[in-house]
């Protein structure tokens, strides 16, 4: 039977790259998105997206009796943990209360579609430096309400689980980035650089803290091990996504300035401090290679690169528009 796969927050960072990728492996997909403008969906073959406020219990019920689904990606989510400190409320409603719409809908399936939810390495807060790399049994003990949301879709999916049936498994992703990530230190690197290298900037570059390290993920290798997560992750269970080594910031900005060609100038920015800072961020996935064969490919040279031309493209083509818009004035 051919699998059909509904992902919320299609219209983020990694829900857009994980229908492109399911529809790369001929299945069915749906992709759940929230705004009513959103317009710039790819034209794919078996391919098509809906809007779904998953906070809607009766719209959420309403797709998944006409699509049907085998597998649901459950990506949508209000992400930020800044925001959440903002808006605490919004955060809960839309991450804790959006998700138990979308368990009550699949409990009700005649057949229950497989769920992986994008769970967060948010979840377990400050780790002990004897901790790391954390595996899944380390304490969950967020620090801000995104994180404490997360780890209520965690635990409701396992409950899920148990007294229902349904089959969950979640993924405690760790930091992720990639061609179209936005707010994170790489993406905010290789932006600048690009700018540079226009000559849409001056040839200094603003930075934050450089000392930590962290773990990036490619956002393929990300997709992959979602789509891994579906087929032969263990219903119950979490599994930790993260990458196999950290850099140092500061050696992810010489390595991003290196593939830029420019030459520039570091000048720290206190705007960008944070009041704190762990010193590492980094998760074992020794259980989810076991489980499914899972391991991150992509150097984090080819990371980078491929956020350059990106941001290269995605600049050009600013530029054009901005031309095109002067012209018809």
């Amino acid at each position: 039977m051919k699998k059909t796969a509904i992902v919320t927050g299609a219209e983020g960072f990694i829900g857009s790259h994980l229908v492109k990728f399911l529809q790369g492996k001929g299945w069915n997909v749906i992709g759940g998105y929230l705004s009513h403008q959103c317009n710039s969906f790819p034209k794919l073959p078996n391919l098509r997206f809906v809007q779904c406020d998953l906070c809607n219990g009766q719209r959420v019920e309403q797709i998944l009796n006409e699509y049907k689904p085998t597998h649901i990606f459950h990506l949508g989510a209000q992400s930020v943990p800044t925001v959440s400190w903002a808006d605490p409320v919004w955060t809960f409603e839309a991450n804790i209360m959006g998700s138990l719409h979308l368990f009550e809908a699949v409990r009700h399936m005649k057949h229950p579609a497989v769920v992986v939810s994008a769970c967060s390495s948010a979840e377990y807060g400050h780790v002990p430096a004897s901790a790391i790399p954390v595996t899944e049994e380390q304490s969950l003990l967020p620090l801000h309400p995104y994180g404490i949301s997360k780890v209520c879709l965690d635990l409701l999916a396992r409950e899920y689980y148990l007294d229902y049936k349904v089959p969950a498994v979640n993924l405690r992703l760790f930091n992720t980035t990639g061609p179209g990530k936005t707010s994170d230190a790489p993406s905010d690197f290789v932006r600048q650089l690009v700018k540079i290298r226009k000559g849409l900037q001056s040839p200094f570059i603003e930075v934050g803290n450089l000392k930590p390290h962290r773990a990036f993920l490619d956002v393929n290798d990300a997709v992959r091990g979602f789509y891994l997560a579906a087929v032969r992750g263990r219903h119950g269970l979490a599994y930790n996504l993260c990458a196999n080594k950290t850099y140092q910031i500061a050696e992810l900005l010489h390595t991003a300035i290196r593939l830029s060609g420019v030459r520039v100038e570091i000048q720290r920015a206190p705007h960008l401090m944070r009041p704190s800072d762990e010193k590492i961020i980094f998760g074992s996935t020794r259980r989810f290679h076991k489980d499914t064969g899972w391991k991150p490919v992509r150097s984090i040279e080819q990371t980078l690169q491929s956020m350059l031309d990106y941001w290269d493209r995605a600049l050009t083509d600013a530029g054009q528009e901005g031309e095109t818009k002067s012209k018809h004035r």
